[in-house]
């Protein structure tokens, strides 16, 4: 499994908590996984414990050579993580980027982390059947393992998958980096590397990987069209006979509310009482008006543009003046979101709470103790956040798009339904739902009671998800010559 990143060590998004929990169900089916990461300065060295096991030389184009240190830890008792130390390239505060931008070489940066990652193995003796890789920032090994010499290759017998989190971050960078990768300016052709004269590191992972994944089966369709492949549809077509989108699962040692020790009272969906108590405490924590009957809706999001809030912030202020409900945010991102969610919190005082920021605290407490939970996003190639809500009885209000489809089904046209859609990104679409969902909260209260048990009753473990990935490996290797 070779990522750029995994939880608990480095976590920018929604990728680090996959790695982590897919690998630790893969592991519990009996398969035996190595997790390889970038061993980055801003992990916590004094919290977990880390063994340095070598050291190797990587050789990258123009006669490069790269002496990186290997470190390795246990995610669980018998699932190792492999850690690549280069100072040069993650002796830095940010895993992409630093407050100013994007880090300028990243092409480079994971570029020998993708190399490094094959010449450890290659070193240590530890072939794998399966090297699942994911996004861009590790796509150039599937390329590395169709472009290594067949002959010489101690990865012949070795396949490849691609997991696509996120179609819309692609890895482009100038095309001066393509002798430092070690790529033939042969393979600089728009079906391979180039892309508008540029090196596309996602399109070349698509390219030369031997199946492609993404993380729920609605994005799956959604990147074969113009609006949801940006840019890379045709080449997501031609491989459209090896790809299949999986819908990512919940580690439910960490997000259930009957177990969860970060709520204030724990429940279930027989005995909803605690979930009355974690919203009075949620009321109590961000100073809004005590009262049970008041709907809290809940958001816990980047404040980015993928996640819809150009569509909420219009419309807002006008739902907030007449309807009665309150309205609680936590989240952080572009300054100018930022910015109107503070000021949205001084006009509505004990209406509107938003903390900005992230505390995985606050987040938990959202979850449990809101009614519903706001997701308008644009795109969402899958979503934990409508995932994680269902679980803890908290209604969705979401756009249809992606892995909100494949997870949340209308309480207004299924009767195991579970929350609230709308289609039309629009401002006045999601005023629409936004109503509706209160109108029935006010005058449907047995609606709302079934939308919640049934999100309650929802399985979003792992182990089913594991599954799928655990056939498509097998598949993989069998096609493989032995």
């Amino acid at each position: 499994m070779v990522a750029a990143e995994c939880a608990p060590y480095a976590k920018v998004g929604g990728m680090a908590d996959m790695i982590a929990s897919l690998s630790r169900s893969l592991s519990k089916l009996g398969h035996e996984i190595k997790v390889i990461i970038p061993f980055y300065s801003s992990i916590d060295k004094s919290r977990y414990c880390f063994r340095f096991v070598g050291s190797a030389c990587v050789h990258m184009g123009c006669q490069t050579e790269h002496w990186i240190g290997l470190y390795e830890t246990s995610l669980s008792d018998d699932l190792i993580i492999w850690l690549v130390e280069y100072a040069d390239f993650f002796n830095r505060k940010g895993i992409y980027d630093e407050p100013s931008g994007e880090y300028k070489d990243n092409a480079y940066r994971f570029g020998l982390f993708s190399k490094a990652a094959l010449e450890i193995c290659k070193d240590t003796g530890w072939i794998p059947d399966i090297f699942h890789v994911h996004d861009w920032q590790t796509s150039l090994v599937s390329a590395y393992l169709k472009i290594w010499p067949n002959l010489l290759s101690p990865f012949k017998n070795s396949a490849s998958l691609l997991t696509i989190h996120n179609v819309c971050y692609q890895g482009k960078y100038d095309a001066m980096v393509v002798p430092y990768l070690g790529i033939d300016w042969q393979l600089f052709r728009a079906d391979k590397f180039e892309d508008y004269g540029k090196i596309n590191l996602l399109k070349a992972g698509i390219v030369y990987s031997d199946f492609i994944t993404t993380v729920s089966p609605t994005y799956a369709k959604e990147i074969l069209e113009p609006h949801g492949g940006a840019g890379l549809h045709e080449f997501l077509k031609k491989r459209s006979g090896e790809l299949v989108g999986i819908l990512n699962g919940v580690d439910t040692d960490i997000w259930n509310p009957k177990t969860d020790t970060l709520i204030p009272s724990n429940y279930d969906k027989k005995d909803l009482q605690g979930k009355i108590v974690c919203k009075k405490v949620l009321q109590e924590k961000f100073n809004l008006r005590q009262s049970p009957d008041i709907p809290i809706i809940g958001m816990v999001t980047r404040l980015h543009y993928q996640k819809g809030i150009s569509l909420l912030i219009p419309i807002l202020r006008e739902a907030l003046a007449k309807q009665d409900f309150q309205f609680v945010l936590l989240g952080k991102g572009q300054r100018d979101y930022e910015d109107f969610f503070k000021s949205i919190a001084m006009e509505f005082p004990g209406k509107v709470a938003a903390y900005i920021g992230f505390s995985e605290e606050l987040a938990h407490l959202i979850f449990s103790g809101s009614d519903f939970f706001l997701m308008p996003s644009f795109y969402e190639p899958c979503g934990l956040g409508q995932l994680y809500s269902q679980l803890y009885g908290t209604i969705p209000i979401a756009r249809a798009t992606g892995g909100i489809v494949d997870s949340v089904e209308d309480i207004r046209k299924d009767p195991k339904g579970t929350g609230f859609l709308f289609a039309e990104p629009s401002s006045q679409a999601l005023l629409d739902v936004l109503k509706t969902a209160l109108d029935c909260w006010k005058n449907e209260p047995q609606l709302i009671q079934n939308a919640q048990k049934n999100g309650m009753g929802k399985d979003f473990s792992w182990e089913t998800a594991a599954q799928k990935y655990e056939e498509i490996y097998i598949k993989l290797s069998q096609k493989k010559p032995k």
